[in-house]
């Protein structure tokens, strides 16, 4: 089954100095071989900053376009890996080893299987 491993952290959480930084880096870069070399990696990606977002809102008919996220919220979007798990358990198991996962959340979402579509 196919996981959404979304990691969450408030701005300005985490390591600030370039050496914490660069371990959380380093432990980023571990964690991607890891599941990569068992074979889970389908995908994933580390998102620029809250502050270069922009929300779409269509309401009756009309695009409403805004600078930001969608919702006032003190934990954002930063990243993402997309797993091929056997199991729920299996992707919680990978998701308590992202290194945000020691000050922020990682939510584990099920992607939604719909039938006759590719992919």
């Amino acid at each position: 089954m196919k996981y959404a491993l979304l990691i969450y952290s408030a701005e300005g959480a985490g390591p600030q100095e370039p050496a914490e930084f660069q371990a959380e880096m380093e432990g980023y870069f571990a964690f991607s071989e890891e599941v990569a070399n068992a074979g889970k990696m389908l995908g994933g990606e580390p998102l620029e900053r809250v502050a270069t977002a922009t929300s779409l809102r269509v309401r009756d008919g009309e695009s409403i376009v805004s600078d930001g996220p969608f919702a006032e919220t003190k934990e954002v979007l930063g990243g993402f890996y997309l797993l091929d798990c056997e199991d729920l358990d299996e992707a919680l198991a990978y998701a308590a080893k992202i290194p945000t996962a020691a000050y922020g959340t990682i939510e584990v979402r099920p992607l939604m299987e719909i039938p006759g579509a590719e992919g």
